[in-house]
């Protein structure tokens, strides 16, 4: 299995487990203004890390609760610290961290396919935060209805999972070092973003899979609509202190969460404390969703650097499976010759 460089814990982070509403924990710091770059917008620029624990949708056992209590969200907390050790423990990724947590069973397995491989050492501190979902609207924190293509398309990709690849087209986009997709949801594995501004573009260096996005700022239109790119093409614009991004012509093999070509994505990102900015987006892909939809994350400024992740260089699992899959094969066809 390939991986990316593991992350050093160098601070102790500090844990916030106050339970503020979504709109003040996220809300603009009080006296605070963001700083400004020479050509007079915020200053975005610097290192910034998604390692919340909320997840993308709001487990349905807490039905239509925005926020945790200050009680519950200690017991996560808490749980999370015996079953997810730094030195110790199956890693848990993305989601499954808080919705692991807050079910509290007493064993755990990644859900990465197996155990052994990778352990919690390798992730960072996740912050806590008693919100229940990333997703804002719809107001009960879940995902839209799929259209009825869309639900097909999803149960044909469940029954094809575990079969064997004929090639490397079989297996996933990050698997083949390709992207993680766009938005990147995964938190806290090499869950940092390096942003770079000037007076008409903005640059935003993703860490996982090194993905490099240069966006215009200078008013021109989007590119042709038949030129398909993995992660689209993106247009910004300044909308007072907050920079929306707009992004279209995404390939049909770009796949974000079953997407379709037809996503069109519009991102927002605003400094709301000297340490905090609020990223919202939205998703629009009438072919998949029934409704949009939108979510909005809290990323957190870090001294920490950006660190190489050599996915192709360690990549020798891709290999490892098409010669498995072709062994499987083998031993299938010389059962069925006896």
């Amino acid at each position: 299995m390939h991986t990316g460089h593991p992350r050093a814990v160098i601070l102790l982070l500090a844990v916030f487990a106050l339970a503020l509403s979504p709109g003040t924990a996220l809300g603009q710091s009080s006296g605070w203004t963001a700083p400004r770059t020479a050509d007079g917008h915020p200053d975005l620029q610097g290192v910034w890390g998604n390692n919340a624990v909320t997840p993308l949708e709001r487990p349905e056992s807490l039905g239509d609760r925005a926020t945790l209590t200050d009680e519950e969200l200690s017991r996560v907390q808490t749980t999370a610290e015996e079953l997810f050790a730094l030195d110790a423990g199956d890693a848990a990724f993305g989601d499954q961290f808080f919705n692991t947590a807050l079910t509290a069973p007493e064993t755990f397995t990644s859900s990465d396919g197996g155990t052994g491989n990778y352990n919690q050492f390798w992730l960072v501190e996740r912050d806590f935060d008693n919100r229940t979902s990333l997703i804002v609207d719809p107001p009960n924190g879940r995902l839209p209805e799929l259209t009825p293509e869309a639900e097909q398309a999803a149960e044909a990709a469940r029954a094809g999972r575990g079969q064997p690849a004929a090639w490397t087209d079989d297996r996933g986009l990050s698997e083949r070092c390709i992207t993680f997709g766009l938005p990147n949801l995964l938190a806290g594995y090499n869950s940092y973003y390096h942003i770079l501004q000037t007076a008409d573009h903005v640059v935003i260096e993703q860490e996982l899979i090194h993905t490099t996005r240069i966006i215009p700022l200078d008013g021109r239109p989007h590119i042709e609509g038949d030129i398909d790119q993995w992660h689209g093409d993106s247009v910004g614009r300044w909308d007072g202190d907050t920079l929306v991004v707009e992004t279209r012509n995404f390939s049909p093999k770009s796949n974000f969460r079953g997407s379709s070509d037809g996503l069109q994505l519009v991102e927002r990102f605003t400094r709301v404390g000297p340490d905090d900015m609020r990223y919202e987006f939205t998703v629009n892909d009438p072919k998949v969703w029934k409704a949009p939809w939108t979510a909005m994350l809290e990323w957190k400024r870090t001294e920490d650097a950006i660190f190489e992740y050599a996915c192709h260089e360690g990549n020798i699992g891709m290999a490892g499976i098409l010669s498995g899959a072709r062994a499987d094969e083998a031993k299938a066809a010389a059962a069925g010759s006896r």
